[in-house]
């Protein structure tokens, strides 16, 4: 891959590697810095890059990779010399724009509630079950594709995504939303 490709590549799956890190990182700033790591490797590895193949999905099981490290790291931080405060750690998510067209200003801020209240509860799912969901809904991936990052059988994806939605649902319904 050259420079124009790597560009071309950069604009037209960028905004959706930037969501996943996001998501994966579960909040804008980490999610930035995972992006942006995600992209120095990518640029690092772009001669071996093949713009024929996927290289989405490539970025996106790098971004994983890093994530996943940085994780194992801070955990080994935090058992050598555990630090008292977590702020770093917050669970805030990332804002969403919202594109509606309503007028009302408390739809608005129900509309925000809601959608951060369903991000909570699918940041709250384990790991195993919450990066198909991503992949899937945020990155737009197939479920062979999100085999391929993952190292799953597509099976397994299935029925990881599966007991994903399943606990979703239950944990929505515990709390009285019906849609």
């Amino acid at each position: 891959m050259n420079n124009d490709e790597f560009e071309q590549f950069v604009l037209r799956f960028g905004k959706d590697i930037l969501r996943f890190c996001r998501m994966t990182a579960k909040d804008a700033e980490s999610g930035d810095d995972l992006y942006q790591d995600t992209m120095l490797k990518l640029l690092e590895k772009k001669k071996r890059l093949d713009s024929g193949q996927n290289a989405k999905s490539y970025a996106l099981s790098t971004s994983i990779y890093l994530w996943k490290n940085k994780k194992k790291k801070y955990a080994n931080r935090m058992r050598l010399v555990p630090i008292d405060s977590m702020d770093e750690m917050s669970d805030e998510g990332y804002e969403v724009s919202n594109h509606d067209n309503e007028a009302s200003p408390e739809h608005i801020i129900l509309q925000q509630n809601e959608i951060e209240m369903i991000q909570g509860l699918v940041a709250s799912l384990p790991e195993k079950y919450r990066l198909p969901i991503y992949l899937y809904y945020s990155a737009d991936m197939q479920i062979n594709e999100i085999s391929e990052i993952l190292g799953l059988p597509e099976g397994t994806v299935k029925s990881r995504m599966r007991t994903a939605k399943k606990q979703l649902k239950e944990k929505l319904e515990a709390i009285g939303y019906d849609r």
